[in-house]
């Protein structure tokens, strides 16, 4: 085990950076750019987007997709951060915004990791810069002493920054953004100084819907940004290929055997979740309830990646509904109270009626008992 400090290989880390865990697609697709590429970014905005939503490159190299949806979207992203504006990606819990915002600032600037992660707690100088208090009291205020955010690092390196969960940020921190990313100057009136913004610089930020009302952008914050909306899967076939691919991603990474014929109980979760968020089921014939939860694709890969190791560790290997039932419950029943009656009304008028699903019926009404 490496000493605190010391270099991880990449083989041990459990989460590897899209720049690291994607290095051999990324160099393919730069060996090959041959198109205008903006200042200091790594690739073209075509290959960008290429990295993004997948091909299949003239030499067989597979650029696999990291994000299915519309191409129109990763398009118009792609080229806001070509502009002087900054990219705002909203969309409700689950819809890869976070995903998206990685790979995409691996892409442009090869270093993901320049990174503010938004909460109630987010303090301004996590968006501006700090000061390293030994130095402060030692030698009073200079650049030496000054601890740069990633914001200002992105802002001298020409490179992308990430604000994560922006609408998480007190109102008057989320301030702090507009003259950067109006002016591209960041004050630091303690030295007389100024940061500007070398070309290259950007910041992408994320928004929950759902976050409408806990501290709501300001209208003159807003309008520096270009909004793209990212939207649930449109299809259960596009919703089962982003489960599929990425459970084998995540499964890869925590050394689980891949489920052999697990196709069937991903199609099921992901046909749950998809009914009891559309309160609809998919024939169009019966409305059924929808619980609190956003019941998202990404819970839908958590349920699946969490049945997985289940039939890995304690049973034959093979993806059952035993495995999956308990992380359906989970994420369906968030408030005991009314999620409860859902659900049981949705097992017994759906589930229960549904041919070749009897296995999934009574593995579900075991874990709901």
């Amino acid at each position: 085990m490496p000493a605190f400090g010391e270099q991880t290989s990449a083989a041990e880390v459990l989460r590897p950076h899209a720049e690291d865990a994607f290095a051999a697609e990324l160099a393919a697709l730069a060996a090959r750019d041959d198109r205008p590429r903006p200042a200091r970014w790594k690739l073209s905005p075509w290959a960008v987007a290429t990295y993004l939503l997948g091909a299949a490159l003239p030499d067989g190299t597979v650029i696999t997709p990291k994000y299915v949806g519309p191409r129109r979207l990763v398009e118009v992203a792609v080229t806001t951060l070509a502009t002087d504006r900054a990219l705002l990606l909203l969309g409700v819990p689950g819809t890869a915004k976070t995903w998206v915002s990685e790979h995409l600032a691996a892409a442009v600037s090869g270093d993901s990791t320049l990174l503010v992660q938004g909460t109630a707690g987010t303090p301004e100088e996590a968006i501006r810069y700090g000061w390293n208090y030994a130095q402060l009291l030692a030698h009073g205020p200079s650049r030496d002493a000054l601890v740069p955010s990633p914001v200002m690092r992105a802002m001298t390196e020409g490179t992308t920054v990430r604000v994560e969960e922006l609408t998480r940020i007190p109102a008057d921190v989320q301030d702090t953004l507009i003259t950067i990313l109006s002016e591209k100057t960041l004050p630091i009136p303690e030295l007389g100084q100024e940061v500007q913004a070398v070309r290259g610089f950007n910041l992408i930020a994320t928004a929950n819907d759902r976050d409408r009302g806990v501290n709501d952008l300001s209208s003159a914050l807003r309008r520096r940004f270009n909004t793209v909306v990212l939207p649930l899967p449109a299809s259960a076939e596009a919703e089962v290929d982003i489960v599929t691919r990425r459970v084998d991603q995540i499964g890869r990474s925590l050394d689980l055997p891949s489920a052999p014929d697990g196709t069937d109980e991903i199609r099921r979760v992901v046909t749950v979740f998809r009914e009891l968020r559309d309160g609809l089921t998919s024939d169009g014939r019966t409305k059924v309830k929808s619980p609190s939860g956003t019941l998202s694709t990404a819970e839908a890969i958590s349920v699946v990646t969490g049945g997985l190791a289940l039939s890995a560790h304690f049973g034959d290997g093979v993806l059952r509904p035993g495995d999956v039932a308990a992380g359906v419950l989970g994420a369906v029943v968030r408030d005991p109270g009314t999620d409860r009656v859902v659900w049981q009304e949705y097992l017994e008028t759906v589930v229960r009626e549904r041919d070749g699903w009897q296995d999934f019926y009574r593995a579900c009404r075991e874990v709901s008992a």
